[in-house]
């Protein structure tokens, strides 16, 4: 495909965008529509979570609370214009991209790993012909998630180095090799296994494919396009843009003891599967333009949709970055749930993408998400 053929593609989609995500200014919901959200939300206050912000958008038209504090020491409240890292719903803009790709014909998801990063996924094991790029998306690669490694986990997860190592640049390389030193969790497509490596591989594909960074990639295709004003893909940048709160962890596995503040670190540590930066009216914004059919054709966003079963988990199930989550209520959400330092993050929508719900807790060792989902969706 042409580079002019490309700009007219992309140019086209803009408009569609514009028309598809156009409409009359949105009203406010009426008083009480999201009580048992908000209780929900100071539910999770009370459970030792320092902040939380959340934002409904449906056919209503936008809601948002908050509650507790976006700065333990100052007592400053949260915003829900705050702005944190989201974790892993980085992999569902990834996925997005590399199916564009693909709708594009620039590339295949039967496409090998080896075939457009020859060599890389070797040792111990691992082989990158006999993987395709599908399962790097579903999680069925059988790749060794370089979260895992130990030193990885006593490095940056672990109080003391985490405060002497949380500026560290580390490659995709750096990251990979990590991987390599292990081996495969199972043969590829014979399971489910989640692993980070898998779309730190995919965000090297991207740029294989495109000669440009994932996040340039990311940048002109979604937000651009959609005018996500809060979104970013941080790249080397250790703080957050304003506005937004400080984040907190406990730096080790007990849920007692002190909270640090951890709002800054080094993305590079989750370059490709949780390093971007977004707000809840962005995240909501994103996912319903993603369901509704304005980021993809029909025949990728079906292919997204096609899930495997989730180990351990019989509600839930995973296609391509994007989770499909059964309620108590028998409702189905589509969506991903994001975690690193100090930031809970969850963007769900039914299937239609008409009403979603975006959320951030500013502390990683306690709140129920769940209980914050089953409020919106099914008035629990």
């Amino acid at each position: 495909m042409s580079g002019q053929v490309r700009k007219m593609l992309v140019a086209a989609t803009a408009v569609a965008l514009s028309v598809a995500l156009a409409g009359p200014a949105l009203a406010a919901t009426p008083a009480g529509g999201h009580d048992a959200t908000r209780r929900a939300v100071e539910a999770a206050v009370r459970d030792g979570v320092p902040g939380v912000t959340a934002s409904v958008r449906d056919a209503h038209g936008t809601w948002s609370t908050t509650a507790g504090v976006g700065n333990i020491r100052t007592g400053k409240s949260r915003s829900p214009y705050d702005r944190y890292r989201i974790g892993s719903i980085t992999k569902t803009f990834v996925a997005t991209v590399l199916l564009q790709l693909e709708a594009e014909g620039r590339l295949s998801l039967d496409d090998t790993v080896e075939k457009w990063l020859p060599g890389a996924v070797h040792g111990h094991g691992h082989d990158g012909r006999r993987i395709t790029l599908r399962q790097l998306l579903n999680h069925t690669s059988g790749i060794f998630n370089y979260t895992e490694d130990d030193t990885f986990v006593s490095t940056y997860f672990v109080k003391d180095s985490f405060f002497e190592h949380r500026y560290d640049r580390r490659t995709p390389q750096d990251l990979l090799a990590i991987a390599m030193s292990h081996e495969p969790e199972f043969e590829p497509g014979t399971s489910y296994g989640y692993s980070k490596t898998n779309y730190l591989l995919a965000a090297m594909v991207i740029e294989k494919a495109t000669g440009n960074s994932y996040g340039a990639e990311i940048r002109h295709r979604i937000i651009e396009p959609l005018h996500l004003t809060g979104t970013s893909v941080p790249g080397t940048r250790t703080t957050l843009p304003r506005p937004s709160s400080r984040a907190y962890s406990k730096l080790a596995e007990s849920t007692t003891g002190p909270s640090y503040d951890v709002t800054e670190l080094s993305p590079t540590i989750a370059a490709g599967s949780g390093d971007m930066i977004s707000d809840d009216g962005d995240l909501n914004r994103f996912l319903s333009a993603l369901l509704r059919g304005a980021l993809l054709p029909p025949r990728q966003l079906k292919e997204m949709k096609t899930t495997v079963p989730v180990k351990g988990n019989p509600n839930a199930r995973y296609g391509l970055g994007l989770g499909d989550r059964t309620l108590s209520c028998g409702v189905h959400v589509w969506g991903h749930d994001g975690g690193i330092h100090g930031s809970n993050t969850v963007v769900s929508a039914t299937a239609d993408g008409r009403h979603s719900l975006a959320f951030n807790f500013n502390g990683d060792w306690t709140g129920d998400d769940k209980a914050v989902m089953e409020a919106e969706f099914c008035g629990k």
